[in-house]
């Protein structure tokens, strides 16, 4: 028992310090990037001549929009009541959760390249026809007129240069979420060291696909974070479980939580709402019944 506990210990802490000092990292250069990638510049490519590259660009930048799903919310607003397209829009709007670099490097470095390449690949084809589809569906009608007013640019910080304030935001983002990181791996190590692996493979192994949708629907109400589920998720594939009932835990949980929806709805008519959340919930499911059949 004195063993199990040690190398609990062990995983724990090995895991906590390479997922801490990766989020920092990868804070920094999204921090970075944001600076650059202003509103007023996603409208701008958003409004391509070429009216398909735009979904495409929706996507992409949707990639380097803050973590939380819900911080995207008000850059989706500005977007909207400033006569972008909807289309890419709506790319924009469900990449943004799904593909930001945390989750993208956690996928990398704890289940690997390969799931990781087919989980962008997926979603990213998911976001583009989602903008399309919606478009051609006239569900643009179904957005509320919404005015937001553009406040003044912050001059607390003059002084630092973008390499300091990006130094500053990765801390800021990051200790937020410190709990959720620090009970994540702690689960995870627990499962790793302590949970028999008949008892995952038994209810939730990769020959059972029924629990994929299951999964897909437990993540909206959970509203579990990355960085909490990513740390279990590794624990729990190693031990049996399916690995496309975790990534449509992540999707269902990261790309429509509760505080989302219902800052959507100040958004969006309760008909797009609906439609926004059917959406995420056939993502999760697709994407982890193809990543279930190919790994």
């Amino acid at each position: 028992m004195m063993n199990n506990f040690i190398q609990f210990l062990q995983t724990f802490f090995t895991l906590f310090v390479e997922l801490t000092v990766l989020f920092i990292l990868v804070s920094f250069l999204v921090s970075w990037l944001q600076q650059k990638v202003t509103e007023d510049r996603i409208k701008r490519i958003l409004n391509r001549p070429n009216k398909w590259s735009g979904y495409l660009y929706g996507t992409g930048l949707g990639a380097l929009t803050p973590f939380c799903s819900c911080s995207t919310i008000p850059i989706l607003a500005g977007l909207l009541s400033s006569k972008a397209p909807f289309g890419p829009s709506m790319s924009f709007l469900v990449a943004s959760p799904l593909l930001n670099p945390l989750i993208v490097i956690l996928l990398w470095s704890l289940l690997g390249w390969k799931l990781t390449l087919y989980y962008v690949f997926i979603v990213g084809m998911f976001a583009i026809l989602t903008g399309i589809v919606w478009e051609r569906l006239g569900l643009q009608q179904a957005v509320k007129h919404v005015k937001v007013r553009k406040g003044e640019a912050s001059n607390d910080t003059p002084h630092l240069s973008k390499w300091k304030l990006a130094l500053q935001d990765a801390w800021s983002f990051f200790y937020p979420l410190l709990p959720f990181l620090f009970v994540g791996v702690l689960i995870g190590a627990f499962i790793y060291d302590f949970v028999p692996q008949d008892l995952i493979a038994a209810y939730a192994g990769s020959d059972k696909p029924w629990t994929i949708p299951i999964a897909s629907v437990i993540g909206i109400p959970m509203y579990i974070r990355a960085e909490a589920i990513l740390p279990i998720g590794d624990a729990l594939v190693s031990k049996g479980m399916g690995i496309g009932s975790v990534i449509a835990l992540l999707i269902g949980g990261a790309g429509a939580s509760i505080p989302e929806v219902v800052l959507l709805s100040k958004l969006f008519k309760r008909k797009l709402v609906i439609t926004f959340v059917l959406s995420i919930l056939l993502i999760a499911v697709t994407t982890g019944l193809i990543v279930q059949m190919i790994l």
